[in-house]
Order: structure tokens, then C-alpha cells, then sequence
């Protein structure tokens, strides 16, 4: 193997982030994913015992905590503020209406329009989970939607991550339908970290199987 061959591979090996890396890009990491899911299972947990109101204000709560905590410790707080966000809209949509099942309404009402921007994209071969992967790990470039291998690779993918989102629906919404708020909550819980940390990783694997380097490092000017 020549020097410039070297050369290449070590910068390939640099380039290319690795999992957890990836995980801390996207939606905060793991640590992201938890501190979103912890207001969630304090509304269930109180919920148990306390009526609406302590409980939608107990959610709150622990959402602004987590942020503070964040903020003293000089971390950036970009992604407590969006589960804070989150958490503000759902308590919105239950203290509006008095029922705490609405609390989840929001996030049903997103992941379905997570599920139908997917399938769409497919339909007109502009997978989604191809646009982002670009975003995240491409530098923003393109390359991919004049590779067919990426594109069907792509193309399945978004479909798969769209069926997922389309069982979250499916779940929840019974759940929700018959008011079964308890149970709603776990749902919540159990079809929210597990199944995105599964997804992303059958997805960098998916990718680097059909295009290890080519689709994440730039190829090194001749000359």
C-alpha cells in the first residue's frame, strides 16, 4: 500500500464519526433521548396518585430542571428546550381540554406526520432518512440521488422508519381512544428511545454497507 493510500485511509478513519458520535448529533445523544422521556414518566408516575393539574405542573417541573441543570453546567441546552417545548404543548392540550390523555395528543398528531412526510418522499424518490443522513454525516451534499444503490438503500429505509412511526400511531391511538392514559404513558416510553436507538443503528449500518467512504468523506483533490 503506497504512502498516499495510507494517507487516505487515515483520513477516512478520522471522517468518519463513530455511533455514539453519531448519537450525540442527533436529538442530544442518549442522554438527549433520556432527559426527553423523563417528564413523560414523571406525568405517568404522578398521575397514578395526583389529579391533572399537580401532575401537568410536576411535568413542567422536572422539564425546566432538566434545562436548568443544563444551563449551570455551561452545556448547551438546545435540546432540553425543545423537549421543554414539547412538554409545555402537550400540558397545553391537557389543561385546555381537563383530560390527560391529551397530553399525548400532540405527539401522536407528529409522529403521523412524521410517517406520511416519509412515505411521500419515497414516492417521489427524495427518501427522507436520505436528506438526513446528508445533513448529519454528507456535509450537506447530494451525491446519493444519482446513486441507485443509495437510493434504493434509502428509499427502504425511510419506509422502515416510517412503519415504525405508523405502529406508534397505531398503538397509541387505541390507547388514547379507549382512555387508557396509564397505559398510554408506557407506550409513550417504550416506543420512543429503544426503537430510534434500533433505527439509527440499522441505518449507519445499512449506509456504510452499500457506501463505506464515498457518501461521507470527499475524495482528495489529484495533483
Amino acid at each position: 500500500m503506497s504512502q498516499d493510500d495510507t494517507a487516505t485511509d487515515t483520513q477516512v478513519d478520522e471522517a468518519l464519526p463513530s455511533f455514539s458520535e453519531q448519537l450525540a448529533q442527533q436529538l442530544g445523544g442518549i442522554r438527549g433521548l433520556v432527559e426527553s422521556s423523563v417528564p413523560v414518566f414523571v406525568f405517568v408516575l404522578v398521575k397514578l396518585a395526583l389529579p391533572l393539574r399537580p401532575t401537568l405542573i410536576a411535568a413542567v417541573a422536572t422539564a425546566v430542571a432538566i434545562a436548568v441543570y443544563r444551563l449551570s453546567r455551561r452545556q448547551t441546552v438546545r435540546h432540553a428546550v425543545n423537549g421543554l417545548f414539547g412538554v409545555f404543548v402537550g400540558v397545553a392540550f391537557a389543561w385546555k381540554t381537563g383530560n390527560a390523555k391529551d397530553f399525548y395528543l400532540p405527539g401522536i398528531l407528529l409522529s403521523l406526520g412524521y410517517a406520511v412526510a416519509m412515505l411521500v418522499s419515497v414516492m417521489v424518490r427524495r427518501p427522507l432518512v436520505g436528506w438526513l443522513w446528508s445533513l448529519v454525516m454528507g456535509g450537506g451534499r447530494m451525491t446519493w440521488r444519482d446513486e441507485p444503490r443509495l437510493l434504493r438503500t434509502f428509499g427502504w429505509l425511510t419506509v422502515l422508519w416510517a412503519s415504525i412511526y405508523v405502529v406508534k400511531v397505531v398503538v397509541q391511538t387505541g390507547l388514547y381512544l379507549t382512555d387508557q392514559v396509564t397505559l398510554l404513558g408506557v407506550a409513550r416510553l417504550v416506543l420512543g428511545v429503544p426503537p430510534y436507538l434500533l433505527l439509527l443503528a440499522v441505518t449507519v449500518w445499512a449506509v456504510r454497507r452499500v457506501r463505506p467512504v464515498e457518501d461521507v468523506v470527499q475524495e482528495p483533490a489529484s495533483g
